[in-house]
């Protein structure tokens, strides 16, 4: 049995968790999710205050499946109570970002602007300097993967640290030709 399968998923106040044959619909204050599951590797079970996700196979696949499964419904269950982000700064000199409705406007060092359309489910905000940006949204894995499509536009690169990183990443540097001498 899974170590993060056998721990149980409290549910926060206000949030109604109904469970499905095959997928658990979860509504709170921020939202409603969907999460659908595979009934030939577990079961899910729900008391007053907690979720439980029962294996019903034995072996290497069905632990993974069943750690799987307990995570994708605590993110969705934390998500529609308290909801997820992630935060970019941008550093380089006249790097900045601008948002227009749902249009993210990118300045980072190339010929040409970069226009990103934010996707349904997220909302994205940007600080009056332009130098910091703020996904957020109940969806784990969607504020994830729209915060690393937004990086991947300028990575930081590792001699002068420009570029679009995540709020707390650290960027290793490089001395560069200067310190071979």
């Amino acid at each position: 049995m899974s170590r993060i399968g056998r721990t149980p998923i409290p549910i926060a106040q206000g949030v109604d968790v109904q469970i499905l044959e095959d997928r658990v619909k979860v509504k709170g204050p921020k939202g409603a999710l969907e999460q659908y599951f595979d009934s030939n590797y577990v079961t899910v079970e729900k008391d007053d205050n907690n979720i439980y996700v029962k294996t019903k196979r034995e072996g290497k696949a069905a632990k993974a499946m069943h750690g799987l499964y307990r995570s994708l419904i605590f993110n969705a269950v934390e998500g529609v109570s308290k909801g997820f982000s992630k935060v970019l700064q941008i550093e380089g000199v006249g790097y900045k970002a601008a948002l227009s409705g749902k249009k993210l406007t990118l300045t980072v060092g190339f010929s040409h602007d970069i226009t990103y359309n934010v996707p349904e489910g997220v909302t994205v905000e940007v600080d009056k300097k332009g130098v910091e940006i703020v996904v957020s949204g109940i969806d784990k894995q969607l504020v994830g993967l729209v915060a690393s499509q937004i990086r991947a536009f300028k990575p930081p690169e590792p001699y002068k640290g420009k570029g679009i990183r995540y709020k707390d990443e650290y960027v290793r540097r490089k001395m560069g030709k200067a310190a071979t001498k």
